[in-house]
């Protein structure tokens, strides 16, 4: 089994009025380069470094949002998290996301997803301290991720946190993160 870094559905922070902040670390307006808000096509699932595969993952978990669940234990040195979908189209997609994305932590290869939460940038950055174990079960994904670092911890932490309202929010969740950002 792969390294892993917890489960990411990376952190989305899309906006509904285009022009109300600037997009974390990269430069530009919502929507000015054609990432803007379109549940259709879902542009911001777009990443610099992301494959057309990933960003058709994270378009699915977000469309059919409402078939998963998830539960997070928050551990003195990391985090404990079960996701699971009812949908086995949608669970597929989860696993192959949460492998995905724990093996580039572990390599320390950004996707640069455009609605990226900027808690992510640190798991990114040090990815070589986060010691991961990952497992599929008939409980759902199961994800244990540890570290030393208490930064990392804490990042943890947050960004648990913010998956689980995307699970239960789906799109809207990542709306009011990015207006939280923003000071609005």
């Amino acid at each position: 089994m792969r390294k892993v870094l917890g489960l990411v559905m990376i952190a989305g922070l899309a906006l509904t009025s285009p022009a109300v902040a600037q997009m974390h670390g990269h430069g530009h307006m919502h929507g000015a380069d054609g990432t803007g808000h379109n549940m259709a096509t879902m542009p911001g699932l777009r990443g610099e470094n992301a494959t057309a595969e990933e960003s058709a993952e994270l378009a699915l978990m977000f469309r059919r949002f409402q078939t998963m669940t998830r539960e997070v234990e928050n551990l003195p040195n990391g985090i404990r998290t079960v996701t699971r979908s009812s949908d086995p189209e949608v669970m597929d997609a989860l696993v192959s996301h949460a492998v995905g994305m724990i093996d580039r932590v572990g390599q320390m290869d950004d996707p640069k997803i455009f609605i990226q939460s900027p808690t992510l940038d640190l798991f990114f950055l040090r990815g070589d301290r986060i010691l991961s174990e990952i497992d599929v079960t008939e409980e759902g994904v199961v994800v244990v991720q540890t570290s030393d670092d208490p930064e990392l911890i804490a990042a943890m932490h947050t960004h648990a946190a913010e998956v689980t309202a995307m699970v239960e929010q789906g799109m809207h969740a990542v709306h009011m993160m990015m207006q939280q950002r923003a000071g609005n």
